[in-house]
């Protein structure tokens, strides 16, 4: 390990889970969503991997993401799917993006600011309770507004699922109450998207004509348990390594408000490595950390930039070896998942946390990328 820790990002499986998304789509097309810096893997790298593998069209949540990928040299379609005040519309134009709407004056906004014709797509609230309106009505006018402003171009029926990681019986009543609107609003003509990566493997019939694809496409479970069964491939491997091992005798204490102290002699192992890289304060004695290809328990306090592991009063770590927290080491494995089990949280906070003094390195299967 030349750096202190570093996000390894594998661009070949993120290609191969597009192409398992893809099967299971059929003739819907895939929008690889590349929102918060793709899940922490990299916007640019992971859009460019995903546009070649198939994926259609890209999907963020502010305008400054896809004022990102314009200035990367991404020319791929790109839809911003959160709320945009003034300030953010422009960027969003600026950008060519094409824009969720729902509500009336707002689309009057953007009509008068649109110098490019703007490709807009009205969102129905079926359930989710944040953005888009309820109202079916409502967003209907906005739908005929749409077809009948000059500048505006109708891209697009769509809504969000809450459930479709569990209760599937919530999201099928949310798709039942979205197509029967979209099927009043607007001509077959006009795409119709509501499946995320959780309806893409469990809910069918909303696979529509267009599917929002997040954490799947970084081979993760929607649901937080396990990717494998869908074959989907975690792309990302957080890594550190040995920077000293040392022995503790019983009653010596190791990290901050002494939480780990030791019962029997042992050996510590520091990894610079720590909340400040994105490692959870609560993995505090809660995580374990594969080295040489074997499981050791984190001990004592997560600090900002160090951790301590026990290797054992034997040890056979080294120094400058490497340390993994999450990825394959030998016949071992820790994921995204697990370490959000071990504090009640999702892969997504887990991997969107890994914070932006990592490095990230791109590969495909080994090969630099």
């Amino acid at each position: 390990m030349a750096l202190r820790a570093v996000a390894e990002v594998n661009l070949a499986a993120i290609e191969r889970n597009v192409r398992t998304l893809g099967q299971r789509l059929g003739a819907a097309t895939l929008c690889a969503v590349v929102k918060a810096d793709a899940y922490g893997h990299g916007a640019a790298p992971v859009a460019r991997a995903a546009l070649g593998a198939g994926a259609r069209q890209l999907a963020v949540a502010t305008a400054g993401e896809a004022a990102e990928l314009r200035a990367a040299g991404i020319t791929a379609p790109v839809l911003v799917m959160g709320a945009l005040g003034p300030e953010e519309l422009a960027t969003a134009l600026e950008a060519e993006a094409e824009i969720v709407a729902w509500d009336r004056r707002f689309l009057e906004d953007l009509a008068a600011r649109a110098r490019t014709p703007v490709r807009v797509h009205v969102k129905l609230d079926s359930g989710m309770g944040r953005l888009g309106t309820r109202d079916t009505a409502a967003a209907t006018r906005v739908v005929q507004a749409i077809q009948t402003s000059p500048g505006l171009i109708l891209a697009g029926l769509m809504t969000h699922f809450a459930t479709s990681d569990g209760d599937i019986e919530f999201a099928a009543e949310q798709l039942r109450t979205f197509r029967a609107w979209a099927d009043g609003a607007a001509p077959p003509s006009v795409p119709r998207h509501a499946a995320n990566s959780g309806a893409v493997l469990h809910l069918p019939a909303a696979h529509l004509d267009m599917a929002r694809c997040g954490i799947a496409l970084y081979g993760g479970d929607p649901a937080s348990v396990d990717p494998d069964p869908f074959g989907l491939e975690p792309a990302l491997a957080l890594r550190s390594y040995v920077a000293a091992v040392k022995p503790i005798l019983p009653g010596q204490s190791a990290g901050y408000g002494r939480r780990f102290i030791a019962g029997v002699p042992t050996y510590l192992a520091t990894l610079p490595i720590g909340y400040g890289d994105g490692l959870g304060r609560a993995l505090t004695n809660n995580c374990d950390v594969l080295i040489g290809g074997r499981r050791y328990p984190l001990v004592g306090t997560v600090s900002m930039d160090n951790i301590t592991v026990d290797v054992g009063p034997e040890p056979t770590v080294r120094v400058g070896e490497t340390a993994t927290l999450i990825g394959r080491d030998g016949d071992e494995r820790q994921t995204a998942e697990d370490l959000a089990r071990r504090v009640g949280t999702i892969n997504y906070e887990v991997l969107c946390a890994i914070s932006a003094r990592v490095p990230r390195r791109w590969h495909r299967d080994g090969a630099p990328a």
